[in-house]
């Protein structure tokens, strides 16, 4: 018997993109050129305005336009000097909506590389904790703000070098990121890194499995052999959340990507993720998301309409 929420499959998934897409012809450094890090600029629109994700954190500086920006299950708005931070694997893509007819041509500013040399390192190299710290963050997605002017200099900075220079202006970049205090994450949760906190991080970690599970406060803290005021505590200090309202954000997210991922029907949705009522759900995505599931779902299809008006 055929299932009642599922329509005709569509390609909604991020395209994962590989070293053998990176054409100098599209704006690529060459390989052969570049070491850890790699620099790109493009304008748009560009067959490099698409839904993907790669294996290197991205480093994305806006210089012209406006227009909405897709990072993981997040959607906002962007003009002239958005600058953020995608983690590895992150889907994201911008769409202008104000870009005059013949194009511009550079809009984007970017930077990618990769996590293990510089995790690797910091085993070693104790000066790289800062950065690490932040670049744990960045799977999340990172937006800085007060930045622009500086991350522009550090670019061209970084551009014009190569070799150890080069590494070494990247740095220069790493620690005024690492040091920025006024930013905001963009997808998902941000969890507390204290060991005191292990228990409630595994909880977190529970939750983010599998949201849709029936699960109450007092069976954790009991299940945890803690009393339910410090479980709260506790877990509000990790997440910054209470239970209940951390519950409802992964909920949500999760939502927020079958939406994107799927044509699946909202009804059908937000049973699979957990709440027992649409009304319920649609008040609780509204209330986080700031529009209800259907608009996120139409406002979510810019990222795959921008990919195919560029190939035109």
């Amino acid at each position: 018997m055929p299932s009642s929420h599922l329509r005709s499959p569509r390609h909604l998934l991020p395209e994962l993109e590989v070293e053998l897409a990176r054409s100098p012809d599209l704006g690529y450094e060459p390989a052969e050129e570049v070491g850890l890090v790699r620099c790109l600029e493009h304008g748009f629109p560009t067959p490099l305005a698409r839904w993907h994700c790669h294996e290197e954190y991205e480093l994305h500086l806006i210089v012209a336009t406006s227009g909405q920006a897709f990072v993981g299950d997040w959607i906002g708005s962007f003009d002239p000097g958005h600058l953020v931070l995608c983690g590895p694997k992150l889907p994201h893509n911008w769409i202008s909506l104000d870009a005059p007819p013949e194009g511009v041509p550079q809009r984007d500013l970017v930077i990618q590389f990769l996590h293990d040399p510089i995790f690797e390192a910091a085993q070693r190299i104790p000066e790289l904790l800062e950065a690490v710290r932040m670049l744990e963050r960045a799977r999340f997605g990172i937006e800085f703000f007060g930045m622009a002017e500086r991350a522009e200099q550090h670019f061209r900075s970084v551009k014009a070098a190569r070799g150890l220079k080069r590494f070494s202006l990247f740095c220069d970049f790493l620690a005024d990121m690492a040091q920025c205090d006024d930013y905001r994450l963009l997808s998902g949760m941000q969890t507390d890194g204290d060991p005191h906190l292990e228990s409630i991080n595994d909880v977190v970690t529970r939750i983010a499995s599998d949201p849709s599970k029936d699960v109450s406060a007092g069976d954790i803290a009991a299940e945890l052999g803690m009393h339910a005021g410090r479980f709260s505590r506790l877990f509000r200090r990790a997440t910054g959340h209470s239970f209940l309202s951390y519950v409802n954000q992964v909920r949500v997210n999760k939502a927020c990507l079958m939406l994107m991922h799927s044509d699946r029907y909202v009804t059908s949705i937000c049973y699979e993720v957990g709440f027992n009522n649409v009304s319920n759900f649609n008040r609780k995505f509204l209330e986080i998301k700031g529009v209800t599931p259907t608009e996120f779902r139409r406002q979510s299809q810019l990222r795959l309409e921008g990919a195919a008006s560029s190939e035109n």
